[in-house]
């Protein structure tokens, strides 16, 4: 087996594998309102595969234009403003699967063909989507999905304090010509950054906690039981483990900063931070956290910053200086250039080991709450 076959299947294993934890029922549901049904991304990551590479390098004639063009692009839609479709109005799965099914064979057979640029994005594209999947899945009543039973964490907090990062320079980006990058990864350039204070852990459920009992809402993943919080993990409910990191929106995130009288990172800052850090709880390892003291530290001495949850930056998500979107591909970054989508560094326990590279990007709306984030707090001089 080729290498380029070994990605492609890979990755393919990766969504198969997800799709089979459910029953095939909750194929038409919507768990997060802003986003399709689930049969939509059943079709989706074999549509990108078919349209990028027989319209981009292989001129293929389509077999089954009308899938082709229904399972061509997700929504990021407006918050309040859901999809209103029924399950009436999409294909039977056995026929979502045929497609699949003959997608596959058809680009199969042509994979030394394909441009190696293109494979990487449809490898990295559907990539993605096993994470995306995750937290869609996430959102589904468990009697819904198959999964391992959740360990619970501690029910003590960790003890958080600050650590002092010396100023320095940092490269965010990423050379041309030197490995496959997205568009926004580019160009490589160096950033002076001065001196500042960084929470050694990431901000934790047990921190968090004195936060809601203080009058803030509880987040997106805990839940009330009586006077006490659980927390929904990805295959069951557990008592909530206040050494964990906590889940939040980028809102919550900056609310909770201000409430600490301190600031969110900057994507200069986190990248100063996670000078020589190492993975943590990442690559598929867990379904959900781990301790936020687990690991070891990057050369600095802060803890986790690829691994265990994404990590809110307070850096609007932005083209760098010789920004060129992709022709293939014009709208991957430039259509979220719109001061409306905030930066994520780092990597969560469900990223693919592809994207723990320092360059990878990640970005959301400051509200959506659904996804595997969560922040650390920084004191400027």
């Amino acid at each position: 087996m080729t290498a380029r076959t070994a990605a492609i299947r890979g990755a393919r294993a990766r969504t198969d594998a997800l799709f089979s934890l459910l029953d095939p029922a909750a194929l038409y549901d919507r768990p997060v309102p802003e986003r399709h049904r689930l049969i939509f991304y059943l079709g989706h990551v074999e549509a990108f595969d078919w349209n990028l590479f027989s319209q981009r390098a292989l001129s293929k004639s389509a077999f089954h234009p009308s899938f082709d063009k229904l399972f061509a692009f997700g929504i990021d839609p407006e918050p309040g403003r859901a999809p209103a479709d029924q399950p009436s109005d999409w294909p039977r799965e056995n026929e979502v699967r045929e497609y699949a099914a003959r997608v596959r064979r058809e680009l199969d057979a042509e994979l030394d063909r394909l441009p190696e640029q293109l494979l990487h994005v449809a490898v990295e594209h559907r990539l993605m989507h096993a994470e995306t999947l995750a937290y869609l899945f996430h959102n589904l009543p468990y009697e819904k999905k198959r999964g391992p039973v959740p360990i619970p964490g501690e029910a003590r907090p960790v003890a958080n304090d600050f650590v002092e990062i010396p100023e320095g320079s940092v490269t965010l980006g990423r050379p041309r010509n030197n490995g496959f990058g997205w568009d926004n990864e580019f160009d490589v350039h160096t950033v002076e950054v001065p001196a500042f204070r960084i929470s050694r852990f990431k901000i934790t459920n047990g921190e968090y906690l004195d936060y809601v009992r203080s009058g803030a809402p509880g987040p997106h993943f805990w839940v009330r039981r009586g006077d006490a919080w659980n927390l929904s993990a990805m295959f069951g409910e557990i008592p909530l483990p206040l050494d964990w990191p906590v889940y939040v929106t980028h809102s919550q995130a900056s609310a909770y900063a201000r409430f600490r009288g301190a600031e969110l990172p900057t994507e200069a800052q986190f990248h100063r931070a996670a000078v020589g850090a190492s993975p943590v709880n990442a690559a598929f390892e867990h379904w959900d956290p781990i301790s936020a003291a687990a690991g070891p530290p990057s050369a600095l001495g802060v803890s986790q910053l690829i691994g265990n949850g994404w990590e809110w930056t307070s850096t609007v998500f932005a083209p760098f200086a010789g920004f060129e979107p992709f022709p293939f591909y014009p709208g991957y970054s430039a259509d979220f250039f719109d001061g409306r989508h905030f930066v994520m560094k780092g990597a969560s326990p469900r990223t693919a080991e592809c994207f723990l590279r320092s360059s990878f990007r990640n970005w959301f709306r400051p509200d959506y709450p659904y996804v595997y984030a969560g922040f650390r707090l920084v004191q400027n001089r």
